[in-house]
Formats: structure tokens, sequence, C-alpha cells
């Protein structure tokens, strides 16, 4: 074989022929053997290396071409084989740019005699600007096709070291540590960069250390003597790496992302085209990181509540689905926990909505530590949290319940108030509550309620009663609104001519002398479907539901604007006694409206009195305690409701302008009977005097029960034994029959209507 690279017989024109096609051939032609050694080449190849044809004979191929490390061994057995060639590579003459070039091989063979022909193609300006234009439409149809950022930034090296094959691309990324972490490698070699991932991001911490630390690009042309390797220079050049140019990716406000970097395999700058590269892929890495950031973002709004990072209710019915569906093949246990912060809308009303998101944040907390890997503890919103527990029986949950009460009862100080939470837990188990997540979340949900209804700060397993409760509660909740709005804002009455609410009311009768001391309006509820509802089943509904600002406001309103008329009228009532929940004090504007429905009646204030619960007595609410005072300076007086069957404490008794206790039915109720509740009832007689409060008993309804707190000294009764809660037309027609029997009036009085 000649210097032109064509071993043929020129005695043929066709040899003729075929030896001036290779001789002519645009693309470049070499010819070599087993060992690699160049045994012809053409003319094209001469002009591509950009050295004499002759100087080429005789050379080894493998020492001028880069082909990304694989060796000629494995080239030239691919070639003959089945396992493909690299198809591109770089002409690296000494002295001289690596030129990249495309590569096709071609196996020959004559016998024994075997040769390979490879086909260079070297790139053009055009060319190299096309592959770097479908270097970016490829990464750009990755990342718009959600493929991961490892896939994308892996892509992109093997792509850019395609292009340029005697380059080495890794990708590093910051983290929140401000550390290097490892990206994207696919050609340094793994112990290399194993050893770097997690190096700090500092000067002089190698070339992508210094790069990300000054924000600029830096070039270590030979690492063996440069300052910036100089700590750590052993590592990279053991790997055979011996330069390193290194760019910062920075993202939206130059924020330090990462780097991106090109190792060489021997001392030697960044050649022109490979500048173009990283300028093309600095802007890729950071499009690609700043959109899977996004997408982070994205799918954290989605899935996790933003408050305390756990995860929402999307999320939790997509793992409870999975989990049931696994549960349904091993036939394991399922528990869903649904847990409820007690008094929680009482902590954000009266001390605001940063306290209770702090709150919030804490139970959270607490809560993260008690569950193992595979549970997923979720909040769905507001006060409520749930946890799924895969694998965990009816025992386990019961003990973990226990813990978490246990762990949520620890005192913590929030904007310099110590608050003790308390939660109510409900608990439902696949497969016995239920099939879908669905139905067992409704199940624990009514468990949970069940266990606030029990006294709450307690764990309650579901039971299928509860069923029943739940859906009446919630349709309960909805005919108690529309109720409501009716009796506003619409027509007064009902379809079946009934108003929705009325107020039924009940002498309070002084026991020594026996006369009317004044009534106590009682709301009433009359539902078309199921009739007479028990105050005691939809108040605490109304206060639950946020209902019970405006349910106490009309009765209120309406109880004064009845007192009004029976004024007017020469109905003789001396007084009126109405209940005001804890809740309605946290608006601040009760003092106000009390004024107001007074005025607009023509009711003296000490006619008005207004029932309290011991709870708003203990509130820390500073806006409470101002209620208290501006309604005790215009003269209403206030009276502890139900005395003794809450926080009952003798010092806010003497803190608060109280003028009234109210003996609780439950010690009257069993008075002649039980003698263990005549000393209770005594006692709270004996501070009543002490502190000069008046003392009612309500529920009295023998008369051993009123000769007892007669003898004992109890100014005021109030029960059936004097008289049922009744409507105002009905009390005048007592007043002036029955009423008698039982109220002895001073000589001005009038009964006769």
């Amino acid at each position: 074989m000649d210097s032109a690279g064509a071993a043929l017989d020129d005695r043929l024109p066709s040899d003729r022929l075929l030896r001036v096609t290779a001789a002519q051939w645009s693309a470049a032609l070499v010819w070599t053997g087993p060992d690699g050694t160049i045994v012809g080449a053409n003319p094209a190849f001469a002009r591509l290396a950009g050295c004499p044809l002759d100087g080429m004979i005789g050379r080894s191929l493998p020492a001028l071409l880069d082909t990304g490390g694989r060796d000629w061994r494995t080239i030239w057995d691919g070639v003959q084989g089945d396992r493909p060639p690299p198809g591109s590579g770089a002409l690296c003459i000494p002295r001289r740019d690596p030129v990249p070039v495309d590569l096709h091989w071609q196996h020959l063979a004559d016998g024994a005699d075997s040769l390979v022909l490879c086909e260079m193609r070297g790139f053009d300006e055009r060319e190299r600007a096309e592959a770097v234009a479908r270097l970016q439409q490829d990464v750009l149809e990755l990342v718009a096709a959600g493929r991961s950022l490892k896939q994308v930034l892996d892509f992109l090296c093997r792509q850019v070291e395609a292009c340029a094959p005697e380059v080495a691309c890794s990708v590093m990324l910051r983290d929140d540590e401000n550390r290097m972490r490892v990206a994207a490698a696919p050609s340094l070699p793994g112990a290399y960069a194993a050893a770097i991932d997690g190096l700090p991001i500092e000067p002089d911490v190698g070339t992508c250390g210094t790069a990300m630390s000054r924000g600029e690009a830096v070039m270590c042309a030979d690492i063996a003597t440069d300052p910036y390797w100089a700590s750590r220079r052993e590592l990279p050049l053991a790997h055979g790496l011996a330069a390193c140019w290194s760019n910062p990716i920075k993202g939206r406000s130059a924020r330090i992302l990462g780097s991106f970097a090109l190792y060489y395999r021997e001392p030697r700058p960044a050649a022109p085209f490979h500048r173009r590269l990283v300028e093309a892929c600095v802007h890729l890495c950071a499009l690609a990181i700043e959109h899977d950031r996004a997408r982070a973002e994205i799918n954290r709004l989605a899935y996790f509540d933003t408050l305390t990072g756990l995860p929402n209710r999307q999320l939790l019915a997509d793992r409870a689905t999975a989990a049931l569906a696994l549960a349904g093949r091993t036939r394991q246990p399922v528990t869903l926990m649904f847990l409820d912060v007690d008094r929680f809308k009482t902590i954000n009303d009266s001390l605001g909505h940063a306290v209770g998101d702090q709150l919030l944040v804490e139970v959270a907390n607490r809560l993260r530590r008690l569950f193992i890997e595979g549970d997923t503890l979720a909040r769905p919103g507001g006060d409520e949290f749930v946890a799924l527990l895969p694998g965990c029986d009816a025992a386990h949950a019961s003990l973990l319940a226990e813990r978490v009460l246990a762990s949520l009862s620890a005192p913590l100080t929030v904007a310099d108030l110590t608050l003790t939470p308390t939660a109510s837990i409900g608990i439902a188990v696949h497969p016995d509550d239920g099939m879908d997540f669905d139905t067992l979340l409704r199940q624990a949900d009514a468990a949970m309620y069940r266990a606030k209804q029990a006294g709450r700060n307690r764990c309650h397993f579901f039971r299928r009663d509860m069923n029943e409760q739940a859906v009446r509660r919630l349709e309960m909740e909805a005919a108690l609104r529309e109720a409501l709005d009716r009796q506003e804002n619409g027509p007064r009455e009902d379809a079946a001519g009934e108003a929705p609410f009325e107020l039924h009311y009940q002498p309070q009768v002084r026991l020594k002398p026996h006369r009317l001391h004044r009534v106590e309006a009682l709301i009433r509820w009359t539902h078309p479907r199921w009739g007479a509802v028990s105050p005691m089943e939809f108040v605490p509904l109304a206060e639950e539901c946020g209902l019970i600002d405006r349910l106490d406001s009309w009765v209120l309103e309406t109880s004064v604007a009845q007192l009004g008329r029976w004024r007017a009228a020469g109905v003789p009532v001396p007084g009126l006694a109405v209940n005001v929940s804890a809740v309605r004090f946290a608006r601040g504007d009760l003092p106000d409206q009390v004024r107001a429905a007074l005025a607009a009646n023509g009711i003296p204030a000490n006619d008005l009195t207004l029932e309290i619960t011991e709870r708003l007595m203990m509130t820390e609410e500073v806006g409470a305690h101002d209620a208290l005072d501006a309604l005790h300076a215009l003269g209403v007086t206030l009276s502890i409701d139900d005395f003794g069957t809450g926080y009952s404490s003798l010092s806010y008794l003497k803190r608060f302008p109280v003028g009234e206790l109210k003996i609780d039915r439950s010690f009257v109720k069993e008075l002649d009977i039980d003698a263990a509740n005549r000393p209770l009832v005594r006692a709270i007689i004996q501070i009543g005097e002490a502190l000069g409060l008046t003392v009612v008993a309500e529920g009295v309804e023998r008369e051993a029960q009123h000769r007892m707190l007669e003898a004992e000294g109890c100014s005021i009764g109030q029960g059936y034994r004097f008289a049922r809660p009744m409507p105002a037309d009905a009390l005048v027609r007592w007043l002036a029959g029955e009423g008698k029997h039982w109220v002895e009036c001073p000589a001005d009085a009038c009964f006769s209507i």
C-alpha cells in the first residue's frame, strides 16, 4: 500500500480508478493493522491532521485518536464483532488543538490478512454550531418531558463528551450546607467522584470549589503545579486527570447553584470549541436546576402543608390508597389515627393566629418524633392531624395513642404564655372499620368526636353506632345554620308556620320571703323532622362550628326586647338572666351590644344578669377580662353558672366582678337522697355569704330539696318545684294564676293582667 493509501493493482483501469477515488475522497481515510499502526491514508487525512502524508504512515492511530479512553483492542474487536465502535472522537496532534471528528469503521479481510478502515469527518464551524444547537434542543426536550435532574445532567455531560471526546465532564451542585455534591460525572473515575462529593465550597478547594466560591470561571491548565490544587492535587493526578476548567452555574439574582467542569487527561488549556460548548451548557444546567427546584416547590405546595411541612390530605390519600391495596394482598392491618387539638379555636380567637400557628408547629414537631419510617403523619388542615400506620393493629395503636397524649401534654411557652396542649384522638382499623381511605377517615373522625364528647384529652376507637351520630351532627350543623339565617334575615316562620327558635322563660324565686326574683331566658329549637332538639345537643355544636356568636346575640336582643314589652304592658317581671358563651367574649363587642339593647328597650342595667361559665374566668385573654369589667361598670350582674363543676377557684371570685353563684343541678339533684351532697351545697352557700355573693340553686324539683336549701340559707331557687320553662305568653298566665301560689308579692305589685 503506497502513500495514497491504496494497495491496488495499477495494471487494471478499474483498479487505478478505485485508487484515484480513495485519493480524492473528501473524508479522511486511514487503514490500520491489528496493532493500530497506520498502514495507509489518503490526502484528506493529511489535511485534517495538518501533517505531511508520509509522516503519518507507520504511526499509531490510537496515539493520535482520542476515543474517550477506549483501548485499541476493544475497538478492533468491536469493528469485527457486534459491539459498536466509537462514533466520535478527537484527532490529537502534538502542539495543535484537538480536532473533533465523526468516525465510521469498516473491517476489511483478504484471507488471513485483516485491516480496519476508519473514515473521519471533521466538524467545520457550521457543524459545530449545529452540534451545540442539537445539544441545547435535546436537553430542553428532556427538561420539558419531566425527566429527573440527574438524567438531564448525565445526558448533557455525555453529549458534550461525544462532541469533544478528549474531555470528561462533571456537574457539581451546591447544597444547603455550602458543600459540593456530584450531580453528574459519567466519565470521571468513580473513586474520584466519591472523594470530591461533599467537599466544602471554599477558595483553593480545587477548580470547582474555587469557581463556586468566587463566582467566576477558573482554568487550571496543569493541576500538578496549580495553587488551587495545592492541598489535593494527588487525588486527580492519581486518576489520570491533568487539567480542569470549571465554570460557576448561576441562577436568578446571580445565586451560585453549582459548577460545570471539563477535565483533561494532559496539561492544556480549554480549546475555543470547548468554551462555546461550556457557555451553552452552563445556561442549560442553570435552566435544568431551577426547573427541577420549581417542580419540587410545586410538588411541595401540591402535596405538603406549608405551615408544618407535613404531607397534606392529597398525599395522605395517595399513600393510604397504596397501603390499603398492599394490605389487601398481605392481609396486614392498617390503622388511621385522627387527632384534633383541643380548644384550638379558643386559643386562635383569643391569642391570635400567630400563636395558633406556633402551637400547631410545635404539635407537629412533637408528633414527628413518635412515628417510625413507613408511617405517614399528615395535616389535612386546621388543627387536625392524621397518622397512617401500615402494619399497626389496634393494640399497638392504643399504646401509640397514649404516647401521643403524654407527649402533647408537656407545657410549652408561646409568646410569653405557657400553654398545655391536649388532643382528642379517634382510631379506625382496616379492614374491620373500612376498606378504603375515605371510609376509614370518616370512621376515625367520628371516633375523635366521641373522644371530645367524653371530655377531651383521650382516645376512642370507632364503633358502628358512631356513624349515625356523625351523620346527625353534620345534618344538625347545616340545619342550625339554615335556621339562624331564616331567623335573622328571612321570614320569621318556617313552612309549618313556626319560628325556628323560640325563647322560654323559667322563673327564679327568692326562698325567703317568697317572691319572683327574675326569669332566665332559655333557647328552644323545634325542627320540622327531629322535633324538639335539646340545647345540650345544639348549643355545644354551635360553639364548635362557629355559630355561637350569632345564637347568643339573637338570644340577648330577643329576650331584652321581650322584657321591654312586658314592662310596657305592666307585667311584673323584676329582671332577666341570659346565658352567654365564653366564646362570645372574644369578639370584644359584647358590652356595646348589651348597652344598645338595654337602651333601645328602656331596661336598667341592674335588671340584667349575664350567666357565664368558669372557663371564661380561667382564660388569660385580656379582651375577655376587659369585657367583664366593662359590663360590671355598666351595672350588669355577672353570675357564674354551674359553679363547682369546672375549674373552681376562690381566687377568681375575688379578682373578677362576680355578683352571683349558681349551684349546679348535679349537686341539688340528690340533695335529699345522698347525704354526701349536703356538705358540698352548704360549702358553696357559705362561700357565697362570705364573699357577699347571691347564691342560686338550679334544678330544685322536690319540696324536700326546697326546705333543705332554705334551711342552709340559699337565697334563690330555680326548677320544676316552682315552674317549668315556658313561652312568654304562658309566663304571663302563670304570673296571673299558678304563680301566685309560689310568689308572694309586695303590696304594690299586681299580678292581674
